[in-house]
């Protein structure tokens, strides 16, 4: 593996442990796209680093598990903006 994507895989890792970032806000931040962050955290990353992915793959369940609020959180956020543009 080359040497700069070794260094985006373990400094994407890093960035999840650290902020609890999502994959999409991963990507976001290292200007890369989802596939590519998800690819490093899921595939690259566990050869590299056995111990920091098992701790990404943990906090990638984790934003699994509440996608589906944050989902809904924002929806609502959304047609309340809507409502409050639309009164007179």
């Amino acid at each position: 593996m080359w040497e700069s994507i070794e260094e985006r895989v373990r400094k994407c890792g890093e960035y999840i442990v650290e902020t609890g970032a999502t994959v999409r806000a991963c990507a976001e931040a290292f200007a890369t796209s989802k596939s590519t962050v998800h690819k490093d955290v899921t595939e690259r990353l566990p050869a590299l680093d056995p111990d920091l992915a098992e701790r990404v793959k943990h906090i990638l369940s984790v934003n699994l598990s509440e996608r589906h609020l944050r989902g809904g959180a924002s929806t609502k956020k959304k047609y309340a903006r809507l409502h409050a543009n639309s009164t007179p």
